[in-house]
């Protein structure tokens, strides 16, 4: 089984280059392990977006309620 969205990018991705599917296969196959180990990995990326938000945390440096909210704003589109 397969939903709608899922069967329209494969159809897409049937374009793609040799290369570019390989990645994307690949790119499965680690959600797939992740999905059945029940374990998930963070990438480089995401662990020194981690590491850079406990060392903000760590000097205090937090948004106050108004920065909160006019980014809330912003991502709402207000």
């Amino acid at each position: 089984m397969k939903t709608k969205k899922l069967t329209e990018v494969l159809e897409r991705v049937e374009a793609w280059p040799p290369h570019v599917q390989n990645e994307l296969a690949e790119f499965a196959l680690e959600l797939d392990a992740e999905f059945k180990e029940g374990v998930y990995w963070p990438t480089p990326d995401e662990l020194a977006g981690i590491d850079r938000g406990l060392r903000a945390a760590a000097e205090g440096r937090f948004a106050n309620d108004q920065q909160v909210e006019a980014a809330f704003a912003k991502f709402r589109g207000k």
